[in-house]
């Protein structure tokens, strides 16, 4: 399941840079994630890493991007081209 930022964001900017996908950017108001990207970090840790260093914990589990774990590993070896460990 991929992530999404809710409103309680406030635009700290230490979750785009911890994002290994570059899942995360700026939008029109708070910071996005793009659900094409995030594997919730499978692959590359063991937790998100946005959800750790979020001050105000305003990154839950995006409903409407339910992925199993096999889905997040898949979607990480096509975005990143390597196979899983």
């Amino acid at each position: 399941m991929a992530l999404m930022i809710t409103e309680e964001c406030i635009n700290c900017d230490v979750c785009e840079p911890e994002c290994p996908n570059e899942a995360i950017s700026q939008g029109a108001e708070i910071y996005e994630i793009d659900a094409g990207k995030c594997t919730e970090c499978v692959g590359h840790y063991d937790q998100p890493q946005c959800v750790q260093v979020c001050p105000v914990d305003c990154i839950p589990k995006d409903p409407a991007h339910a992925e199993s774990e096999e889905q997040l590993w898949t979607k990480y070896e096509t975005l990143t081209g390597n196979a899983r460990p």
